[in-house]
């Protein structure tokens, strides 16, 4: 018997209440998080508006919200928890990945090993 797959990503409150806002106030339906490669640690999160998900996306719905997964992001994001923080000089989402094994000093990029699969 195969063991459940964990969710990609999980939702705090106060990002799900931030997607909501954003996306009332967007003209595209969808919110597409994934990673690119770039920056000094190797790798950085993306998030961009979409129309509609692509065929290999995975969507994710927690905390009445639907974000879709880029497919390519997946491995990268098993277990991650996006968070929200607004702070005296920035409000910004936050990925706690587990997968992340080292950032560079300003915190723009990251190092992320893809998670195991189990044989």
């Amino acid at each position: 018997m195969a063991r459940a797959r964990p969710k990609v990503v999980t939702l705090t409150d106060a990002a799900a209440e931030r997607v909501k806002a954003i996306m009332s106030a967007s003209q595209k339906p969808y919110l597409r998080v994934g990673v690119k490669n770039g920056g000094c640690a190797g790798m950085e999160y993306v998030m961009e508006y979409a129309d509609a998900p692509e065929p290999l996306d995975e969507i994710v719905e927690d905390k009445d919200v639907k974000i879709l997964i880029k497919a390519n992001a997946v491995l990268f994001l098993i277990g991650s928890t996006l968070d929200h923080e607004t702070t005296k000089l920035a409000s910004k989402f936050v990925f706690r990945n587990p997968n992340q094994t080292d950032a560079c000093g300003c915190g723009e990029s990251v190092t992320i090993t893809p998670a195991k699969q189990d044989a």
